[in-house]
């Protein structure tokens, strides 16, 4: 009970900075970018023209490339998985307008931003003529449905240090689409591609923020939180991926190769995202620590080395697997 409690006076004690998180981290819906800024415009009359180009931009760019497009825009889309899961998280109210507090209305702008991920990358898919639309929608739905246990319960601490590795990870892999969608030849995707890695950057950022402030606060608890997360591993929102008729699938394993074989999201972007977080935090100097938390910080600085010598045996197929979800291009 007294830790519920000091977990709840720290976020209360945030909570007085929300205004100023929101202003610094999120963009006013008035000047943020749109998905109808990087789709061919229906009421044009270069409608068809636009999409033709679009749709001959998208037969030069190989099989994982789709299969990885596909996964992240069905993790984009489970957004409403997401947002009911944080509002649960101790010390967000989101009740009446009487009763909800701040956290939540920076859970409800966070969600309008990230909204239009999957909105843009699933118009771009239905255009591009590459995607099964069908199969992609019944495992977006079957995501939704399931649901996501990614071991945080209801704690601030470690549902934050989830955010901030989440967000870090989402942007290098919409970054990394980005770079190869430009080697490709296909400039227009890229820029789609590389807004959507902003956003995910900025709220990198604001979530470690967070984080931060939470060690400023209460070290050894939040010490005790990251070592927890980490050794229970960043669990992918992607993880619960299945497609159509599955009950249990191995498609996020599949999904990860197709990842690692292109060079996106791999084991070693997992262990800089790691090593980033560490530095960020200055977990190696900070001071106040319980025995039991200066055992999690040793635990936590040895653990990247440890994790890229394991990575070193990791051996990815080089054939992909067939989803339901890509096209094969017949030329």
């Amino acid at each position: 009970m007294a830790l519920k409690n000091i977990r709840l006076e720290v976020m209360h004690f945030m909570e007085q900075n929300i205004d100023s998180f929101i202003n610094q981290y999120l963009i006013p819906v008035e000047k943020i970018w749109q998905p109808t800024d990087f789709l061919p415009d229906s009421g044009s009359e270069t409608f068809y023209e636009d999409l033709r180009e679009l749709r001959e931009l998208a037969k030069d760019l190989p099989y994982d490339f789709w299969v990885v497009l596909v996964g992240d825009t069905i993790t984009e889309e489970a957004l409403p998985t997401y947002e009911s899961w944080l509002m649960e998280v101790e010390g967000i109210v989101n009740g009446d307008s009487e009763t909800r507090n701040g956290w939540s209305k920076w859970i409800r702008q966070w969600t309008g931003e990230e909204n239009r991920h999957g909105d843009v990358l699933n118009k771009y898919l239905y255009l591009s003529g590459r995607v099964n639309m069908r199969e992609i929608e019944q495992t977006t739905q079957h995501l939704i449905n399931d649901g996501f246990d990614i071991g945080t319960g209801r704690d601030p601490y470690k549902n934050f240090v989830y955010t901030s590795f989440q967000e870090l990870a989402t942007f290098t892999s919409h970054n990394g689409i980005a770079e190869l969608a430009k080697k490709g030849g296909n400039d227009k995707l890229a820029r789609m591609c590389r807004r959507i890695a902003g956003d995910e950057m900025r709220h990198h950022l604001a979530y470690s923020e967070f984080v931060r402030r939470i060690f400023e606060l209460d070290p050894s608890e939040m010490m005790l939180a990251f070592s927890y997360m980490m050794r229970q591993k960043i669990v992918m929102p992607a993880h619960f991926l299945r497609e159509s008729g599955q009950k249990i699938s191995t498609a996020f394993e599949q999904f990860s190769n197709s990842a690692q074989r292109i060079g996106v999201y791999t084991t070693s972007d997992y262990i800089a995202i790691m090593e980033k977080l560490i530095e960020k935090w200055k977990i190696d100097k900070i001071t106040g620590l319980t025995d039991e938390a200066e055992r999690a910080r040793d635990f936590l600085m040895k653990l990247p080395a440890r994790m890229a010598k394991i990575s070193e045996r990791l051996v990815i197929p080089s054939e992909p697997y067939v989803f339901k979800w890509v096209t094969p291009l017949v030329k």
